[in-house]
């Protein structure tokens, strides 16, 4: 079975595995010098390599080869979703959006917002590890707990969205999106956004979508967003 692993600094011809990480290959998976390995810096590409060092001090790895790997979907999608009360069920979200294919991840602090505290060194841990899992080289960009007027006043996106439940159905956020375009979409916490917060995202061109019949969670609805994007275009 196939496996990454990630280190984010690259110099001079050697990957440095981050003291974590170099643990787990030598104590978990008892790698050692000379030993070929499948490495990524999260930044879209993927190297080839060898165990030089192995120590207390770090894993230092030889690179052989370099693969530039493409972007994985056309055009960008970046989520912002208001965090859970529950840490377990944002995780969750994010381990499976990452998975799944997302570009850039804000935590959003709405009116009804549940949590006003996060760990971002925790959340991070769970994208590097998705990334690993799913065999990406691309390590969604993570943002801490961002103000809804903030944010929705600074968007520089060319497709805005914003998903909330409205006494009226919503088109389907899949089929306002055109394919290629830079898009974001927000996820407000359980008690959905505020009128004032949708008014205001109005206001700066956010267009008001759905995300199908049911009224979900607000991890369940990220992960539905994240997974619409990915399947435009195809049949």
């Amino acid at each position: 079975m196939a496996q990454l692993f990630y280190a984010p600094r690259i110099e001079h011809g050697f990957a440095h595995l981050e003291e974590e990480e170099g643990r787990h290959l030598l104590t978990v998976l008892r790698r050692k010098v000379g030993d070929r390995l499948q490495v990524t810096d999260g930044l879209g590409n993927m190297y080839e390599g060898e165990i030089a060092d192995a120590s207390k001090r770090g894993v230092s790895i030889r690179l052989l080869t370099t693969t530039a790997v493409p972007p994985e979907r056309p055009g960008y999608l970046h989520l912002a979703i208001a965090p859970t009360k529950q840490m377990e069920r944002l995780e969750w979200c994010l381990e499976k959006a990452t998975e799944i294919g997302v570009d850039e991840i804000t935590l959003l602090q709405c009116h009804h917002s549940e949590r006003t505290t996060v760990r971002l060194d925790r959340l991070e841990k769970v994208l590097v590890s998705a990334m690993k899992q799913s065999l990406r080289a691309w390590l969604p960009q993570l943002h801490g707990l961002v103000p809804f007027q903030k944010l929705v006043t600074s968007a520089t996106e060319t497709q805005k969205r914003i998903a909330w439940c409205a006494d009226s159905p919503l088109p389907h956020f899949q089929t306002t999106l055109t394919v290629g375009q830079s898009t974001l979409i927000l996820i407000g916490p359980e008690g959905d956004f505020s009128p004032e917060e949708v008014a205001l995202a109005a206001q700066h061109g956010f267009l008001g979508v759905g995300l199908g019949t049911a009224r979900l969670r607000t991890e369940t609805a990220g992960i539905v967003a994240v997974a619409a994007f990915n399947l435009q275009g195809k049949a």
